[in-house]
């Protein structure tokens, strides 16, 4: 993508599992990413099982379990559901982190 160029955010597609751990640290380092990340396995075992198309939301707790799983996108995928599910869980920060910005408008 052109925005990523002009980032300078391209790799090489990784070959190994150690490449993808690099290249996700060099996306915590650059954005100051506060989330934990996960890295799916070489194999692609995640993308396999939760797959990302058609769209679609998990939320998976600190224990491992699917505590959110939206609907198949597009007709029954909603980000709101999620930001909801957030923000209960995390009612401290929801009014900071969550809420949509409005600075274009």
């Amino acid at each position: 993508m052109k925005s990523n160029v002009d980032q300078n955010i391209c790799y090489v597609q990784p070959r190994t599992f150690p490449q993808r751990v690099a290249i996700a640290n060099d996306f915590v380092t650059r954005f100051h990413y506060p989330i934990p990340i996960a890295i799916d396995t070489m194999n692609d075992a995640a993308d396999h099982t939760y797959g990302g198309w058609p769209e679609r939301i998990y939320i998976i707790d600190e224990s491992g379990k699917i505590v959110y799983r939206g609907g198949l996108g597009p007709f029954n995928y909603h980000p709101k559901e999620a930001r909801a599910w957030l923000a209960r869980r995390f009612p401290q920060t929801a009014s900071a982190s969550l809420a949509p910005s409005h600075a274009s408008q």
